[in-house]
């Protein structure tokens, strides 16, 4: 008979949550390879080399891949003979496990999860609780997944009920484009068909634990209906041309997977997740042994990337920078930010809209006027560090803002990931200011360019306050221009055009 110790799940879990905050599974590292090796536009090929890069710093300093360090989600299968050395259920071990986990003092991950989600929203500061689903299965074994699940890419699931008669693959086409880049491609496809509405959604999110093995389906064939699937929607979802971080290129996609289940006649419910730029996940089993814990990689496995700004990048500095120098900007062009600019995100552009709708004014100190704000929400720091992992934010979350900031504040320019929407760009163009893009999945990169940082206003938002960062040479796009134009718009639309014409050929696993 197998007994599985309450302290044993609870370190086990606990480990596994910091072994993946700052490595990422060989099988993503080798396709993230594989995508910089055959890219071929320069913007693609150089958001690549960050993430490597940033990856093999995380390893090395073992600090989190990205700022976001995710909600967690764990999948339990319990055997039906395992017997339990416990006070705490199965829930509440595993929670302490998280929260263990999230608040290690030498690798402090952010707390992100926040309860009552329809009304004060409150950070639970620990990060906690874990989204668990629980199946018992036979055996005296106890097996657990873990994986830690950024809102970018999370807040780009979709569902959908089709008619039986309807294409899967038609509507995936559809639909990933939809998506933008705030899921920081490239990344995985989870996909579920079949079921019922949420079953669908769970074997979408579960499918996403399995290695990337794309490459082993093209050498063998597919054997299936459902990996005839994955490979016909990989090919043609690369075929958009959506590229790394949305800029165009080659590699939207670096593996699709899909689970399935019997539904009713009448229905054929569709579900599709992506996993972004940071993948993490971790497996683990315990049989009675003790704790299972992880088995560091080597750093053999990382590639040696070398990354260069190279000699046509502008240094711009923020501290004397003037609407006039900002008009000269061109799209796609990098830029290297010195001087001091400010962060905030969600809450902070919502606080600053009721401060100002109120008639009460700013606080001290929250001067935008001809000034730069980063969407930004840092892992606190550890040890000697300036600030802990400080990756971009999905931008489009503050597009409802934007027109209000550039009016009402001053503010000249914005930094963020992912596109911005109609009504942000037109904001853009009609104040002559700028969006500027760095790289999601490359946080710890970020951070290092990060020389100074103080606490503005908002100290009760936690991860969400309003700073002032003090930055050197922080790399950036140029993504949308003063006159409006977006990279986000023109770099997919080339390369597919490319990609459809024969002028670029697809590279897959043949």
């Amino acid at each position: 008979m197998t007994v599985i110790r309450q302290d044993d799940l609870i370190d086990s879990v606990a480990d596994a949550l910091q072994f993946i905050s700052y490595y990422h599974p060989k099988d993503f590292i080798d396709a993230v390879h594989a995508a910089y090796q055959r890219e071929a536009n320069p913007a693609a090929k150089d958001a690549l080399a960050q993430i490597l890069i940033n990856s093999r710093m995380c390893a090395e300093g073992h600090r989190p891949i990205c700022q976001d360090t995710g909600i967690v989600t764990v999948f339990v299968e319990v055997g039906m003979d395992v017997r339990w050395d416990a006070e705490m259920p199965l829930e509440d071990m595993i929670n302490e496990g998280v929260r263990r986990a999230y608040l290690h003092p030498d690798n402090t991950l952010r707390a992100s999860v926040l309860a009552d989600p329809a009304g004060a929203r409150k950070n639970t500061r620990d990060n906690t609780p874990a989204v668990i689903h629980t199946s018992m299965v036979p055996g005296d074994k106890l097996h657990v997944e873990v994986a830690a699940k950024g809102g970018g890419s999370e807040n780009k699931s979709k569902f959908v009920m089709l008619n039986p008669s309807d294409s899967i693959v038609d509507w995936v086409l559809k639909t990933v484009p939809t998506m933008g880049a705030g899921w920081c491609p490239p990344g995985m496809l989870g996909i579920g068909i079949g079921g019922t509405a949420e079953k669908a959604m769970l074997m979408a999110k579960k499918s996403l634990m399995e290695p990337i093995d794309i490459q082993d389906l093209y050498e063998r064939g597919p054997q299936n209906r459902v990996e005839e699937l994955r490979l016909e929607i990989f090919e043609k979802v690369n075929q958009l041309g959506i590229g790394a971080q949305g800029l165009g290129g080659l590699t939207t996609v670096m593996d699709v997977k899909i689970h399935d289940y019997p539904t009713h006649a009448a229905s054929l419910p569709v579900a599709m997740i992506p996993n972004c730029a940071a993948t993490r996940h971790a497996h683990f089993t315990l049989d009675g042994s003790g704790a299972s814990l992880q088995t560091p990689p080597s750093l053999d496995d990382w590639p040696e990337i070398t990354w260069d700004v190279g000699p046509n990048a502008r240094r711009v500095n923020l501290d004397d920078v003037t609407p006039e120098e900002v008009q000269t900007w061109k799209p796609g062009e990098t830029i290297l930010l010195s001087g001091k600019l400010l962060t905030g995100r969600d809450a902070a552009h919502k606080r600053i809209q009721q401060l100002l709708e109120s008639g009460e004014g700013l606080p001290e100190g929250v001067d935008l006027k001809g000034r730069f704000i980063y969407y930004v929400g840092p892992v606190d720091p550890v040890a000697n560090e300036i600030v802990g992992p400080a990756g971009p934010t999905t931008s489009t979350r503050m597009d409802k803002f934007t027109k209000m900031m550039l009016e009402e504040t001053g503010l000249l320019g914005m930094v963020g990931k992912a596109e911005r929407g109609v009504a942000a760009i037109e904001a853009i163009k009609e104040h002559k200011a700028v969006y500027l893009m760095a790289v999601g999945g490359a946080a710890y990169l970020v951070s290092k360019a990060i020389v100074g940082s103080r606490m503005v206003a908002f100290e009760d938002l936690g991860m969400e306050a309003i700073r002032e960062f003090e930055v050197k040479d922080m790399p950036v796009t140029v993504a949308v221009d003063s006159t409006g134009e977006s990279v986000h718009q023109s770099g997919p639309q080339i390369w597919k055009g490319k990609l459809e014409s024969g002028e670029i050929k697809p590279v897959f696993f043949k």
